[in-house]
């Protein structure tokens, strides 16, 4: 017996369930980014490889999927050239191109290489596959999408409101309670100046944001360990553990932050922010909050679910250099990204997917034999010229057999047509729910699917 096929690790495969539900997400998703203005954009799955790499560090250059060159790549190299040399040196001249591993970088290069046409500020979106060469384990992928929006070409914080409207609209569609969490890279800028660690911002940030995870003590023992003094430590207490509202934060934020330019910038972006800014959803200032201070420059987001324990389901901020990288500097932008993947199941957790968002087929016309199908093309056709999708079995197999197939699909409604409706003109209309049947005319079968 021949092996049964497989797919590779890290991947998978979507049930026709399953891709109605994701659809279902991307196309809410997608209708409220046009709703802003946002347009959409591709790029190709694949970029050259330099175009990727060093753009993400070391340790993503490792995880970057390389493409091996078509046709004889080893031409021109000895055997013994092959076993000496290195890993890397290999990679880079056998491969020319690699599979994208973010959206970000891509519109970066698509931004510079079409600078001329674009119109700034540039409201793009863009929901599309990426790969990472990474070990798969649950819930981390080798192939996932991503559906980012950014704002390039403009420094109006303006921006940043709008994409938490866009959030908020969003998560509303879907009924899903969140938390807006925000902060700002120049407050945290300000905090490790007034305790005097300037240069251990990353160290001091990436600790306080485990502060949910760990709790206080776990926070204060690993910045410790980061080398920062106890003094200074102290004084980060009072910060890490700030209470109150938005308001009351940004207040006492002001006046701790007197002294550091930065600190205030900060503080005075996001009042600006908050102030303009009104949502259906909870919002509030943490400041323990650090996303990508490699990247980021200004405000950063990070939504939670409030009814399911997962992580982060959608983030962002503003950077200031997006495309530096591809030799164009000083173009700032801001954006966020919903995470599709975590979307999907919040929503299967608390069974918010709309039957109608699941369930393709509205009717199905039973197939009794040659004659009924005829009768029942037709009408088939009027159903689908009124935007009710419909379909006939195929088949004039037993009828156990069409009503199992309605039931496997969820399809809500079965019409049927033998010798007595078609002499009056009508066919008979089963709901699968409640089991109630109705002799009806063509313009009364498209009436009723329409309820």
């Amino acid at each position: 017996m021949a092996q049964k096929p497989s797919i590779p690790k890290g991947t998978r495969d979507f049930s026709p369930v399953e891709m109605a539900k994701r659809n279902y997400i991307f196309n809410t998703i997608k209708e409220v980014y046009a709703l802003y203005g946002f347009q959409q954009i591709e790029t190709p799955a694949m970029e050259n490889l330099p175009t990727l790499m060093g753009k993400y560090g070391e340790e993503g250059d490792k995880l970057l999927f390389k493409i091996l060159n078509s046709g004889d790549f080893l031409h021109g190299m000895t055997a013994e050239e092959v076993a000496t040399t290195s890993t890397g040196r290999l990679a880079a001249r056998f491969c020319e191109k690699g599979l994208r591993y973010d959206l970000t970088v891509p519109f970066a290069r698509y931004v510079v290489q079409h600078r001329e046409e674009l119109t700034l500020p540039f409201k793009r979106y863009q929901i599309q596959p990426v790969w990472r060469a990474d070990r798969p384990q649950k819930g981390r992928y080798r192939e996932f999408y991503q559906c980012d929006a950014d704002v390039v070409g403009s420094d109006s914080l303006l921006n940043e409101v709008e994409l938490m409207q866009i959030v908020d609209t969003v998560f509303t569609r879907f009924g899903v309670r969140v938390c807006i969490k925000m902060n700002n890279r120049k407050i945290l800028t300000g905090i490790a100046e007034l305790i005097g660690q300037a240069d251990k911002i990353v160290e001091i940030t990436v600790a306080m944001d485990k502060l949910d995870k760990i709790g206080l003590a776990a926070v204060n023992a690993e910045l410790a360990e980061a080398g920062i003094p106890a003094d200074a430590i102290e004084q980060l207490q009072p910060i890490i553990q700030l209470k109150g509202s938005t308001a009351e934060k940004l207040t006492t934020m002001r006046s701790v932050l007197k002294d550091s330019e930065t600190g205030l910038k900060g503080v005075e972006e996001m009042e600006y922010i908050f102030g303009k800014l009104e949502t259906k959803n909870e919002v509030e200032l943490d400041l323990t909050l650090a996303r990508g201070l490699n990247y980021y420059t200004g405000a950063i987001f990070e939504v939670k679910a409030l009814d399911v324990e997962i992580g982060s389901i959608t983030g962002g901020g503003r950077y200031d250099n997006l495309t530096g990288i591809f030799g164009m500097p000083g173009l700032s932008g801001v954006g966020i990204s919903f995470g599709a993947d975590r979307i999907f199941d919040v929503l299967n957790q608390l069974d918010l997917y709309p039957k109608e968002a699941v369930g393709a087929t509205k009717v199905l016309f039973v197939n009794f034999g040659e004659v009924e199908a005829t009768y029942c093309l037709p009408m088939l056709t009027r159903v689908r010229e009124a935007g009710i999708s419909g379909e006939i079995f195929p088949d004039a197999v037993k009828m156990k057999k069409q009503m199992s197939y309605a039931n496997v699909k969820g399809i809500p409604f079965v019409a049927l047509a033998g010798e007595s409706e078609m002499r009056e003109g009508k066919i008979n209309l089963k709901n699968m729910t409640t089991g109630e049947q109705k002799l009806v005319t063509v313009e009364e079968l498209v009436e009723e699917l329409r309820k």
